[in-house]
């Protein structure tokens, strides 16, 4: 397992994706990949509020993420908990400017983030209540 530092470490290497699954109305699962960055322990990240992910989020806010590195020896860490959403625009412009700067690096980050902070979109924070991490799978 790894310990806090390193999951921190892990979770804001380079651009890796989170798998989000949600819970759809029927009970099955729905799994998306996200692009995030970190506020402490939070996860947050962005979501169209009419897409699948955003109205199962409205519905229902228990979700897991995973995160892996697909490279051997293979690390993963999986974030269990609720989020909270929000429609403040200014929020909005904020985190998405942060995460674009983190998938399309800083050149791009502000087109981005003007793009993405509109009304339709939602502001996802992830709190984590349990987490699971492993590194070194295949060690």
């Amino acid at each position: 397992p790894m310990d806090d530092p390193e999951r921190r470490a892990f979770l804001s290497a380079g651009t890796r994706t989170g798998k989000l699954a949600t819970v759809r109305r029927d009970a099955r699962p729905h799994v998306q990949p996200v692009w995030f960055v970190l506020d402490g322990d939070d996860l947050v990240f962005m979501t169209g509020a009419a897409t699948v992910k955003g109205r199962n989020l409205r519905r229902d806010p228990r979700v897991s993420l995973v995160v892996d590195d697909e490279a051997p020896p293979f690390s993963f860490v999986r974030v269990d908990g609720r989020v909270a959403l929000s429609e403040d625009l200014e929020q909005m412009r904020e985190w998405s400017t942060r995460i674009a700067r983190r998938y399309m690096g800083s050149e791009l980050a502000e087109g981005f983030g003007a793009r993405n902070a509109v009304p339709g979109e939602l502001l996802v924070r992830l709190t984590p209540s349990h987490t699971v991490s492993e590194a070194g799978v295949a060690d």
